[in-house]
């Protein structure tokens, strides 16, 4: 690797459409203003402004109400929600008492509210003559009870940003929990408010007038068109696309990220950096002011798989899936820090029959570093009692029985660049001294801890086992020479060349639905996405970009280490160093859907077009 310091971007852009302005403020409702009352005529203008639950309502509200002082405001919440006791009880099968599990809602916001009430508010702003004056109607709803408002706006806020609020005492929607611990929080919302709000929003993104950045805790966010929003997100599946990434504390977290990442050198550690989990990231849409400044307006990175899946994901994926991203890459660093939890994911019918989940949490470990003590837990060892390893894991549930975890589970010596297939149902942790990238099936918070190694969680409080999902899901003849002739050593050379390039494959198990390939190249390599989404990272070598050989996206700059996303509609391309490259070897890791491909049998050039910057 290179000495140079670190180039990875942590704020990566989508480009808005030509045009189109990023608006600010008072000239942001004015532009709202404007269009509303250009669609109304002579009748008084209404303007449904829908806000994502998590959204600061009532500073965002205040904020609105100076904007648009010539209108009366109506908060919807308020006027016909239903009382936080009778959604307590709705939605009680779903929350059920566990810290962290819950079970999927598939209820919609209708649900949440008052019908009669509702219709009540839907009458006054669409009787004989309209609303009696200029009216905002605002809250998470806005546009039930003004579906034919004259301007329609969409606040809208990525769950990351959401997270960091509950961490800070702020609650779920409508209910007085500042107190209750993040955990349980953030299972309402994961589990049920934010299912139900990205069925809502879709609804409308095809007709929405404006998007505004609610990560802004009043109404000062920055706002595009609605057809703005649509028309960057039909060109971010043009050509390769990173999401924002976000970096993560934890008991077990090291410094490698801090180091090589550049990262925040006063932070305690880093455990976690989640680099494409569309549903938890966000995008930055990128463009002028109309004073010419560069601007961004964040939001969550589901808009894109819920407005594109089909281009993004692939007609087989999307077939499979629906508008979901099955995919995961996310970063676990151990570096100078500690074990990860003893723990083991549920098989695909133990999710979906005990917490709707239509698929399950298969993981894989890709050692992007290792120091030279790492290992990985993996399986059991021959000869383990299923009755004995239980007995003494809820043994040391008392904190004064430490669990044997070298007696039960197998440990493995961990390079740099060696992978872990890990389908679910096989008891695994990535031990300390490790810089993993996880290349594993979406779902991400179902984690069965068997033993934490004694230790408390940042908040002071034990972090959740779980031994009786645990013990329902482990495959107990998962055990030493299973493991030997499954999971290990895996590497299948494809191609390689004389000068050394190859194409591998490293996984992952055929129980497990993702297909992983490496390709090691000194100059390029060439790839197609045949009609399925890829994710890829930069794993050896400081940059490349990735070039179309017919022109159809600009090149798109890679930094080492970074995951970047290639639609499933962008075909052929080609990764390959750059001018500015001080690397001689160059490798990537590329994921897609197995079995999801459409082969077209076209030829895939070398090009030699004239190298570009990232897009």
């Amino acid at each position: 690797m290179s000495s140079r310091p670190s180039s990875y971007d942590k704020q990566p852009t989508i480009p808005l459409p030509a045009g189109a302005t990023v608006l600010r403020g008072d000239e942001a409702w004015g532009a709202v203003d404007a269009a509303a009352r250009e669609r109304s005529g002579p009748r008084a203008p209404v303007i449904a402004i829908d806000t994502y639950p998590g959204v600061d309502l009532p500073a965002f509200t205040k904020a609105v109400a100076a904007a648009l002082p010539g209108y009366h405001v109506i908060d919807i919440e308020d006027a016909a929600a239903l009382p936080v006791e009778a959604i307590d009880r709705l939605i009680a099968p779903n929350l059920t008492d566990d810290r962290v599990f819950g079970v999927l809602s598939h209820l919609t916001l209708p649900a949440f509210y008052d019908a009669e009430r509702l219709t009540a508010v839907r009458g006054r702003l669409t009787g004989r003559g309209g609303a009696e004056g200029p009216t905002v109607v605002i809250g998470w709803g806005a546009e039930l009870a003004a579906p034919n408002a004259d301007a329609l706006v969409l606040v809208d806020l990525a769950r990351w940003e959401l997270q960091l609020r509950l961490r800070a005492g702020a609650t779920n929607w409508r209910t007085p929990n500042s107190a209750e611990e993040p955990l349980r929080k953030y299972k309402r919302g994961f589990f049920v408010e934010w299912r139900i709000a990205d069925r809502h929003k879709r609804r409308f993104f095809d007709h929405v007038d404006f998007v505004v950045d609610g990560a802004a805790r009043d109404a000062t966010g920055g706002m595009v068109t609605g057809d703005a929003f649509r028309g960057a997100l039909e060109h971010a599946t043009t050509g390769p696309m990173r999401v924002v990434p976000f970096f993560d504390p934890g008991v077990w977290g090291g410094h490698w990220m801090q180091d090589r990442l550049d990262l925040e050198p006063a932070a305690n550690n880093y455990a976690w950096c989640f680099d494409c989990v569309p549903e938890e990231n966000s995008l930055l849409l990128e463009g002028p002011t109309p004073e010419g400044e560069r601007a961004v307006v964040e939001i969550p990175a589901i808009d894109l798989v819920l407005q594109q899946p089909r281009e993004l994901l692939g007609a087989k994926t999307f077939a499979r899936f629906g508008a979901e991203f099955p995919i995961r890459f996310d970063f676990l660093d151990t570096m100078g820090g500690g074990n990860l939890s003893l723990q083991v994911h549920p098989l695909t019918d133990y999710i979906q029959q005990t917490f709707g989940m239509p698929y399950t949490q298969d993981e894989s470990y890709y050692l992007l570093d290792a120091g030279d003590d790492a290992v990985v837990y993996l399986g059991l060892k021959e000869g383990t009692d299923p009755a004995e390893m239980m007995a003494a894991l809820q043994a040391a549930t008392d904190g004064e029985h430490p669990f044997d975890a070298d007696r039960f589970v197998n440990s493995y010596p961990a390079k740099k660049h060696d992978h872990f297939a890990i389908p679910a149902g096989t008891v695994h942790a990535s031990g300390a001294n490790s810089m993993v990238l996880e290349i594993s099936a979406t779902p991400f918070i179902f984690t069965f801890k068997l033993w934490d190694w004694g230790r408390l969680g940042l908040d002071g409080v034990p972090r959740p086992v779980h031994l009786e999902h645990g013990g329902n899901n482990i495959q107990w003849d998962r055990t030493t020479g299973w493991v030997a002739e499954n999971l290990l050593d895996r590497v299948e050379t494809l191609e390689e060349h004389p000068n050394g390039d190859r194409e591998e494959r490293t996984g992952l198990h055929e129980l497990e639905f993702i297909e992983v390939r490496r390709n090691w190249f000194t100059d390029e390599a060439a790839h197609d996405t045949e009609g399925t989404v890829n994710v890829l990272n930069l794993v050896e070598g400081d940059e490349v970009e990735v070039v179309s050989p017919t022109g159809a996206f600009p090149p798109y700059t890679v930094h080492y280490a970074e995951t970047f996303i290639v639609p499933a509609v962008v075909g052929p391309y080609v990764i390959r160093r750059t001018p500015n490259s001080e690397s001689e070897l160059f490798a990537t890791v590329k994921a897609s859907v197995r079995g999801t491909e459409i082969r077209t049998h076209h030829a895939v050039p070398t090009i030699h077009t004239e190298r570009g910057s990232s897009r």
